[in-house]
């Protein structure tokens, strides 16, 4: 096993993965660890939107929506099968802002980014006679359609660790960083793994990707410098599919927040998001049950039909470590990202903040930081560069046609999810299987044992929770004995010498 790297990245999430591909693919020598499973915290419990986020627009954050618009588009070319460009209905409540006002915010929404096909300007409808105003109650007559797109959020950090592995990064999850010694050229870091094995690596730079564990991360640097850091808590409700279309909603709230509710795994619906100030520990966030009032009374406002408490399948919480503004409410905190460089001897970079949107474009800042400190890093390349894993064949639908022609006697729904989950990567996962009997056991929802040795294979798959809500959300399809079992056949495969 390499010792020595140009590069350690603590922190197995968005920006770190982000990071690691980025450095291996301008010749740099990386390791990424990770103290759990890749997207295990914050960067799985997203709202999964690809977007510029247009609320951020009334608190000011002009800069912000421009960049995050325009890596929009960049994002789907990377990974075209899991970005789905996705239209969202913003009805327009009387008593909370005047039209003119939304549609002047859709207006510079429309005109911050480039223009694209793909994301087609904001309109006005009637919804009295628009199908997707009959989900709504009859109180709403008029609202705005807009432009964003929709993503796996586990599976998009997967496969930027999967590239950054394909260019030579030494990806070690379940591998925690316990100390960090620094000398005037390289570092010295102390890894743990989940067995108790101890390695140590020396690094020439360090990366602190690890966002809410950012403070802990300089702590066993021997750094006490403060980050500047506030943990806000974000909690979601899955439940069974409230309408029929693949439109989006945006709901705004008497509070000045919005609320979303979004077609999910084709059978659901998500809707979220929170702002709770946390003080605990990230790694055991959970749904509060005001939250969950929260947003059913969000959704309530405006759907014909309720939604209630037994409707919910699946509740999900993450912490986002936001750049630290008490002056302000949790939802009005900026989503922005800061870049804190400490080149006291040996460097290390600090990533504070950021989103999901803004990964790619983070990580490229990040290495124009750290260039001088490694002059033999090649150029940036990665905006108009390769695409992920499996996103050299167009969209999901483009990608499920090819292997539905390839693999007719497979179900159209499997091939679909399979297209979804990893492109053109699923032809080699598939190969030679022209029945579902040639795929092996199905352990509940379609996850054959094919598809669970390629994920334990060439994903990093160590339990069960990583098949099932990271990377992919077949949870919400096995019931408690399936997962149970699946969980001993998990087992089972990563024990084996």
């Amino acid at each position: 096993m390499r010792e020595s790297f140009d590069m350690l990245v603590v922190g197995g999430g968005i920006n770190g993965a982000g990071i690691a591909r980025d450095a291996a693919g301008r010749g740099l020598s990386v390791c990424l660890c990770e103290q759990d499973d890749l997207a295990a915290h914050t960067s799985s419990a997203s709202t999964k939107l690809i977007h510029g986020g247009l609320r951020y627009l009334q608190q000011g954050e002009v800069a912000l929506v421009r960049k995050a618009l325009n890596e929009r588009e960049t994002l789907r070319q990377l990974a075209p099968h899991l970005i789905a460009p996705t239209t969202f209905v913003l009805p327009h409540a009387r008593h909370l802002r005047p039209a003119w006002m939304l549609r002047a915010g859709l207006w510079l929404y429309d005109h911050l980014g480039r223009p694209n096909p793909h994301f087609p300007p904001s309109q006005r409808i009637d919804l009295q006679r628009d199908t997707r105003g009959e989900t709504l109650q009859p109180g709403y007559r008029t609202g705005f359609t807009y432009a964003d797109a929709r993503v796996n959020d586990a599976r998009l950090v997967v496969l930027n660790a999967l590239d950054a592995h394909e260019r030579g990064a030494d990806i070690r999850t379940r591998t925690r960083c316990e100390q960090l010694i620094r000398h005037r050229d390289h570092w010295w870091a102390v890894l743990r793994t989940a067995s108790g094995d101890v390695q140590r690596i020396r690094a020439r730079c360090v990366v602190n990707a690890s966002g809410p564990w950012a403070g802990t991360v300089l702590q066993r640097a021997g750094l006490d410098a403060p980050l500047g850091l506030r943990l806000v808590q974000g909690s979601h409700l899955v439940v069974p599919r409230l309408f029929a279309h693949d439109s989006a909603y945006l709901f705004q709230q008497p509070d000045q927040r919005v609320v979303f509710a979004i077609p999910f795994e084709r059978d659901f619906t998500l809707i979220g998001t929170t702002d709770t100030d946390y003080d605990g520990d990230p790694a055991w966030v959970k749904p509060r049950a005001e939250e969950q009032a929260y947003l059913l009374d969000a959704v309530n406002r405006f759907l014909r039909l309720p939604v209630e408490a037994e409707d919910i399948v699946w509740r999900y919480s993450g912490v986002r470590p936001l750049l630290a503004d008490h002056h302000r409410a949790a939802s009005q905190v900026t989503r922005d990202y800061r870049l804190e460089l400490d080149t006291a001897g040996a460097p290390l970079l600090s990533v504070l903040g950021g989103k999901l949107t803004t990964y790619r474009a983070l990580a490229e800042e990040a290495l124009g930081r750290l260039s001088p400190s490694l002059p033999a890093m090649g150029p940036a390349w990665t905006a108009g560069g390769p695409p992920l894993p499996g996103g050299d064949g167009g969209d999901a639908v483009q990608v499920a046609e090819t292997l539905q022609r390839d693999h007719p006697h497979l179900s159209p729904a499997l091939l679909q999810r399979l297209a979804t989950s990893y492109g053109t990567r699923a032809s080699g996962l598939l190969a030679g299987a022209q029945t579902r009997d040639a795929l092996g056991q199905d352990h509940g929802g379609g996850l054959h044992e094919r598809e669970l040795d390629y994920l334990i294979t060439h994903e990093w798959v160590r339990t069960a929770e990583d098949v099932l809500w990271r990377r992919s959300h077949l949870g919400l399809r096995l019931d408690a004995a399936q997962r149970e079992a699946l969980a001993a056949t998990v087992q089972a495969r990563v024990s084996m010498p």
